[in-house]
């Protein structure tokens, strides 16, 4: 085994900080053995280093992959960016992937796009074969004339095949084929001067695309093509967390899953990822284009799919609207509305409705019948749009509509799914409309057997603790943990636990209440020598403070509002010097997005920011009660935990380097940690890491002025003298 100090080669600054060092001997050791790992680092800690130095190294060392992904856009940036610093040092290889949607040049979706590849590599394999024959037939012309009986024989047979061939050239020349691809096949060196191109640098899937784009290549496909062996890959949670994708990811890089080491970035958000990949759902007007398209189908399956496609359709339908009490149906609107239908002790609701009205030799032959009848169909419209019969790409309702019954029926009751339908409004018709989903409530399903499979696999983020909890909901055996604090002077930052009043549900409409938490907000805005984030647990309240705050303070306030441009928020927002941004804990601005330097001092989170708790919220609550043996795992793990990771990254929005000065604060009692006796298993103070909480400083709110301008002031961060108290 190498000396682990080898892995500095791959290190591209002159020296790593202290616990860099230590993290990137840990994990280097930890890949070595094959172990997971779990890394929470706060800012500075330079996590993205630390688990790429020594990964790369392993990955060298036993012939590897390293695959880096993210679900934050700015998290990538930042990968790409610390990957050409170790370019510039250390020869590796590094691509960077994004999805083809984003890549495509001419817009297309994937089966259209397979189409179309497929149908212009035959046309390029019948070019060249025509070419070969042309010179073929020239060669025994030249040998014919010189005498050469034979020679004018098999030039007569070569003719054929050349007639033959015109024929299949020119039928093949009515397909539709993308002319992107074409030149890829056919322009001499277009590979070879693309992978000499990707690899002088890691370029960015928009530098690919230009480059692509300017000569009229598919840079896609160049880039897949190209893959094959890297030692390092930089893309998105799809690429590994879809089954499908997967897969074929892993055949471009002509690894197996053995063969690579992955790196989560953001890894609290794996859960919720996880999830949303394991779900599955299924639009009423699926169904309704499935029945259209069995009216058209003159095959004997038509009558047995559409026994049992229309059965479920009609009774979705009449699900959701029986669910409906007196004036639930005016009050949908353009958003999906959960229709709870899960039962405690028998099949959901649809499941019942379904068998009640379905009559026929049997669920299971009619679903066969269905679903060969939509495999057939969509390789048919596959041929048609390969042969340039349709100018777009079907994709058979009947197969995706046939899959998804047999999913229901078959997967419904299974532990950790939870079948709801969902119904909205139609813009544009004003008609309501439904739809039936299996949502997945067990991560586990997805990331148990992913982690299983590969070589290795390190989860990093800033609040990945309690990695008990991580480690259980992920579905990871024994993982190696480490935990770095906030490793910048503490003399430069205060964080306080504000005793105002416990915003529960019940009491945020107390006019006392509000008074209270408007009055300690404005004065923390009064004595922060600069801009002030501020994070609520949902719009609403964003809106109600923002509405209470902005008479009584001086400073600009802004508003994070659903459908406004985030980046132009915060452009305006980091310009100004005396602003508030008002905004959801639960929204875009509360991660992955750095406010640094003076772009905000002061960063405020009020209240306690649960989630809606809706029906999907309490069937993960059972699900985790069930799968982890407790009567309140569900709420730790689905609720309380999710909720103060989030608001631990909203507190990390501001202090992002050394030299930056600021004060944190949380507004709520249930923050305070000599408040947990009267609030018992109220307080959320507990489910904090323990380096976090000794730095929390209760305070009562009319203390709160004194103590920030005391702090701001000793900082010299006032332009003259600090505001009066």
């Amino acid at each position: 085994m190498p000396d682990s100090a080898d892995y500095l080669r791959f290190f591209p600054y002159d020296e790593p900080y202290a616990n860099q060092r230590e993290a990137m001997d840990r994990i280097h050791n930890a890949l070595v053995r094959g172990q997971d790992v779990l890394f929470e680092g706060a800012c500075g800690t330079g996590k993205t280093l630390s688990a790429l130095v020594p990964a790369l190294s392993v990955a060298r060392e036993e012939d590897k992959t390293v695959v880096i992904t993210t679900n934050v856009h700015q998290q990538m940036r930042q990968f790409v960016e610390e990957a050409r610093a170790i370019v510039e040092t250390e020869d590796i290889r590094a691509v960077v992937f994004k999805g083809k949607g984003s890549m495509c040049h001419i817009d297309v979706g994937y089966e259209e796009c397979q189409t179309l590849r497929d149908a212009t590599h035959d046309l390029v394999e019948t070019e060249r074969e025509h070419a070969d024959l042309e010179r073929r037939q020239e060669q025994l012309l030249e040998e014919s004339q010189d005498g050469d009986g034979a020679a004018a024989e098999a030039r007569a047979a070569v003719m054929d095949e050349l007639d033959s061939l015109e024929a299949e050239l020119e039928d093949l020349e009515d397909r539709n084929v993308c002319d992107y691809y074409h030149n890829n096949l056919t322009e001499p060196g277009a590979e070879e001067d693309f992978h000499a191109w990707l690899f002088e640098d890691v370029r960015s899937p928009e530098e690919i695309y230009e480059y692509a784009e300017n000569r009229r290549r598919c840079g896609y496909e160049l880039l897949k093509d190209a893959v094959e062996g890297v030692d390092l890959v930089v893309c998105n949670y799809h690429h590994l967390l879809d089954p499908g994708i997967r897969e074929a990811f892993f055949r471009w890089l002509g690894r197996e899953p053995e063969d690579v080491i992955a790196v989560f970035d953001e890894a609290h958000n794996l859960e919720d990822a996880a999830r949303d990949h394991a779900s599955r759902e299924c639009s009423e007007r699926t169904f309704a284009s499935a029945l259209d398209e069995l009216d058209d189908a003159d095959d004997p399956r038509a009558g047995p799919a559409r026994n049992v496609l229309e059965t479920f359709y009609e009774a979705l339908r009449e699900t959701y609207d029986e669910s409906f009490q007196f004036g639930d149906r005016e009050r949908v609107g353009e958003n999906w509305r959960d229709v709870a239908v899960a039962n405690d002790d028998r099949r959901d609701d649809l499941t019942l409705s379904f068998l009640q009205s379905y009559s026929g030799p049997g669920i299971d032959d009619d679903l066969e019948a269905a679903v060969s009848l939509g495999r057939d169909l969509d390789e048919e419209y596959d041929e048609a749009y390969r042969n340039g019969e349709r100018e777009t790409r079907t994709e058979c309702q009947t197969l995706r509509a046939g899959q998804f019954v047999r999913a229901w029926m078959d997967d419904g009751a299974s532990a950790g799914v939870y079948p709801v339908l969902a119904v909205r409004r139609d813009d544009g018709t004003d008609e309501l409309y439904g739809r039936a989903e299996l949502y997945s409530c067990l991560p586990t399903h997805v990331t148990g057997d992913l982690f299983d499979a590969l070589s290795a696999t390190i989860l990093m983020s800033a609040t990945l603790q309690p990695f008990d909890v991580t480690e259980a909901v992920l579905g990871l055996d024994d993982p190696v943990t480490m935990a770095y604090g906030l490793d910048f002077p503490a003399e430069n930052r205060r964080t306080y636990a504000v005793e105002t009043p416990a915003l529960f549900a019940s009491e945020r409409d107390d006019p006392d209440v509000q008074d209270t938490v408007a009055t300690t907000i404005s004065n923390a805005v009064r004595m922060t020598p600069g801009n002030t984030l501020a994070f609520f647990p949902n719009y609403g309240e964003a809106e109600r403070y923002a509405g209470r705050v902005d008479p009584l303070v001086e400073a600009t306030v802004y508003r994070d509002e659903p459908g406004v441009s985030v980046e132009d928020l915060r452009s305006a927002f980091v310009a100004d010097e005396n602003g508030l941004l008002c905004t959801s804990l639960w929204g875009t601005l509360a991660e992955g997005v750095s406010f640094d330097g003076d772009d905000a001092l002061t960063v405020l989170v009020v209240g306690v920011p649960y989630p809606h708790l809706d029906e999907r919220a309490e069937a993960v609550q059972d699900a985790y009660d069930a799968a982890f043996d407790g009567t309140d795992t569900g709420w730790r793990y689905a609720v309380e935990i999710p909720t103060v990771r989030k608001t631990r990254q909203a507190l990390g929005r501001v202090l992002r380097s050394p030299t930056d000065v600021g004060v944190r604060a949380l507004l709520d009692r249930r923050y305070s940690g000599r408040a947990k006796g009267d609030l018992g298993t109220y307080s959320v103070n507990g489910s904090f890491p323990m380096h976090e909480r000794e730095e929390l400083l209760d305070i009562e709110p009319q203390k709160l002025t004194y103590a920030m301008g005391n702090f701001y002031a000793d900082h010299g961060a006032y332009d003259g003298d600090p505001p009066a108290p």
